[in-house]
């Protein structure tokens, strides 16, 4: 199933993508494998072509790799044509015995994760690779410096910064030039907006995609309770006969061509739901009621 598109840097991606941590991490119970897989097959089925992980999602500290694994078992499992699908992955947080966790922007420890990413998803290129974290205790801009040398050995396609701020942005943007920095990939959601609002239509003045994370909430439950939360949710999702999750992604995707949301899901039933969100319309009222909601 083709779907709208929409881009980062030099890639085109379906306007939503999906998060696969939930197929790794955060559930309890743990997702089983042959449903990891199922939910992944289900996004491509529905015409997502994004996919996000990362080298610390996974079971346990001694798993790191694991949803990396997992989207590139699914990518090659798939009864249909995965050439086209792009996957992000991300470095630069450290997870150790005992679940000891820690950041490392070294432009060593980046180059050793994104090579074991590399060999996780057994590509020869990762399509577009995120600093996960800041490490304090470096310079922001050693970091940024450290992924555009791995660009230029060829081992990134694009750049992004994920739980980035204003500041790091307009660093991020100076040491990589006009249209070097392809990606923000931030929290963003009708719960979580007061920093990430500035963050993201910063990205739209620049030309930079806006990639929100846990725009339905996050894994704890805040997707579920969004209709009970927000009554104009449920309001406009019963008028539409759609799933409250469905809208609010539909409004998030209204917010500019250059957002590009990443629900996660751990069932072929959520992300499914989530896909659809890609062709619903919703209109100028009800566009300005849920707006009102960050105003």
């Amino acid at each position: 199933m083709s779907a709208p598109t929409r881009r980062i840097g030099s890639l085109a991606v379906s306007a939503l993508g999906m998060g696969a941590m939930p197929v790794s991490q955060g559930r309890t119970p743990a997702v089983p494998h042959e449903q990891a897989i199922a939910t992944l097959h289900a996004a491509l089925d529905a015409g997502i072509t994004f996919f996000d992980t990362a080298d610390i999602y996974a079971p346990s500290w001694d798993t790191m790799g694991h949803n990396e694994r997992i989207v590139a078992e699914a990518l090659r499992t798939w009864s249909g044509d995965a050439s086209q699908v792009v996957v992000a992955t991300k470095g630069g947080i450290t997870r150790g015995a005992g679940e000891s966790w820690g950041r490392n922007g070294s432009a060593d420890y980046l180059r050793s994760a994104l090579e074991k990413s590399l060999a996780n998803l057994g590509a020869d290129t990762v399509d577009l690779y995120y600093w996960h974290r800041p490490d304090r205790s470096i310079r922001y801009a050693e970091g940024v410096q450290t992924l555009a040398a791995l660009r230029e050995e060829g081992l990134i396609r694009e750049i992004g910064i994920s739980n980035a701020n204003l500041e790091e942005i307009e660093i991020a943007r100076e040491v990589l030039g006009d249209g070097g920095l392809a990606a923000v990939q931030n929290q963003f959601s009708l719960t979580f907006f007061h920093t990430s609002r500035e963050e993201l239509a910063r990205c739209g003045t620049h030309g930079i995609a806006f990639v929100p994370f846990s725009p339905l909430g996050g894994t704890g439950g805040g997707a579920r309770g969004l209709g009970q939360r927000f009554p104009q949710v449920a309001r406009i999702a019963e008028a539409h006969g759609v799933s409250p999750q469905r809208v609010v992604l539909a409004w998030q995707l209204s917010l500019g061509d250059h957002v590009i949301p990443i629900p996660g899901a751990g069932r072929p039933e959520s992300i499914t739901d989530s896909a659809a969100a890609m062709t619903l319309r919703l209109d100028a009222d009800e566009l300005e009621t849920l707006n009102a909601i960050i105003a």
